[in-house]
C-alpha cells in the first residue's frame, strides 16, 4: 500500500510548511491524482486519517481531485481520453500512444490557520 508513504510524506510536508509560517492549525490539504497514476483515492484518504492524528493537520479536509488520463497517438496525432495505460486510439486503431495527462499526483494547495 505505497499509499500510506504518500500521504505520510505530504502530512509531513504540509506540517513543515505550515510549522515555517507560524500557523497554528492546517484546515485543508488538496491533492491531485492522475487516472493513470496508480494511486487509489480511497486509501489515501483512509491513509490521511491515520497519518495526521496528533499533528497541525489532524482536523484538516483532505481534498482530492482526480485528473482524467490523456494520451496522443503516435500515427495520427489524435488526443483521446485514456482509462488504462494500455489503450488503442480510436481514430485509427493504433497501440502506439503516448500519455500525455493523468500519470501525476501532486500536494497542489493548503489552507492554514
Amino acid at each position: 500500500m505505497h499509499e500510506l508513504g504518500l500521504t505520510q510524506s505530504i502530512v509531513e510536508l504540509a506540517v513543515e510548511h505550515a510549522k515555517r509560517e507560524n500557523a497554528v492549525a492546517i484546515r485543508s490539504i488538496t491533492v491531485e491524482i492522475g487516472a493513470l497514476s496508480g494511486v487509489l483515492a480511497d486509501a489515501m484518504e483512509f491513509a490521511f486519517d491515520v497519518c495526521s492524528k496528533g499533528t497541525l493537520a489532524e482536523d484538516a479536509r483532505f481534498e482530492i481531485r482526480h485528473i482524467p488520463g490523456r494520451g496522443r497517438c503516435m500515427e495520427c496525432r489524435e488526443e483521446s481520453e485514456l482509462e488504462t495505460l494500455t489503450h488503442i486510439c480510436p481514430l485509427c486503431g493504433s497501440l502506439a500512444l503516448e500519455t500525455i495527462q493523468g500519470q501525476e499526483m501532486k500536494f497542489t494547495e493548503m489552507e492554514v490557520d
